[in-house]
C-alpha cells in the first residue's frame, strides 16, 4: 500500500490510501467438472425416486396386509354372531352351555391377538363414525344419544372399522 502526497490542506483523517480492487477473474469452466455436476444431480435424483418407491412400496404392502386380514376377518364375523346368539339362548346342557363359552372365548382371543376391537355396549355413546343406528327410542331413563341396544357387535383394527355396530339410540 502505497502512501499518496499529502496535501497540505487535508488533515491526517483524511488521507487516501490507495487500495487494490480485484476484479473476479472467470476461470474457464472444465467440461468434465461440468459433466460431472451433472452426473452427480442426476444420480441424487435417481437415488431420491429410489428412496420415494421403496417407501411407497412398503406402505402398499402393509396396507394390502391389513386389507387382507380385515377381509379374512369379515368372512369370521357370521361365526361370532352365531356363537353369541347361541350363548344367549337358554340351556340346560351344562355341557353344551360350556363348549360354546370355551369356543367363543377362544375366537374373541384370536381376534384380539389380530388387533381386532370389539366394541359396541348397551350404554355407550353414540358414534356415527362407529355405530350404525337402525332404530331410536324415547326412553326417559337413557340419555340423548346413548345406545340403548346392540343387535350386532362393532369390529375394527387399528383406524379400520371393519363393520360397523348396529345399535338401537335413545333420542
Amino acid at each position: 500500500m502505497a502512501k499518496k502526497k499529502q496535501n497540505p490542506e487535508q488533515t491526517p483523517a483524511e488521507e487516501t490510501v490507495e487500495t487494490a480492487v480485484e476484479t473476479p477473474v472467470e476461470e474457464p469452466v472444465n467440461p468434465f467438472e461440468e459433466k460431472y455436476n451433472e452426473e452427480h444431480d442426476s444420480y441424487l435424483r435417481l437415488a431420491a425416486d429410489y428412496d420415494n418407491y421403496r417407501k411407497r412400496t412398503l406402505k402398499e404392502k402393509e396396507q394390502s396386509y391389513g386389507n387382507g386380514k380385515a377381509d379374512a376377518i369379515e368372512k369370521l364375523l357370521p361365526v361370532y354372531d352365531n356363537l353369541e346368539r347361541a350363548l344367549n339362548q337358554p340351556t340346560e346342557d351344562v355341557a353344551y352351555k360350556k363348549g360354546v363359552e370355551m369356543t367363543m372365548t377362544q375366537l374373541v382371543g384370536i381376534l384380539n391377538g389380530m388387533g381386532v376391537e370389539i366394541y359396541g355396549q348397551t350404554g355407550d355413546v353414540f358414534d356415527p363414525n362407529l355405530h350404525n343406528a337402525v332404530m331410536h327410542t324415547e326412553d326417559a331413563d337413557a340419555a340423548e344419544n346413548t345406545i340403548t341396544q346392540v343387535f350386532q357387535k362393532g369390529f375394527k383394527m387399528g383406524d379400520k372399522i371393519i363393520r360397523f355396530a348396529m345399535v338401537q339410540v335413545a333420542n
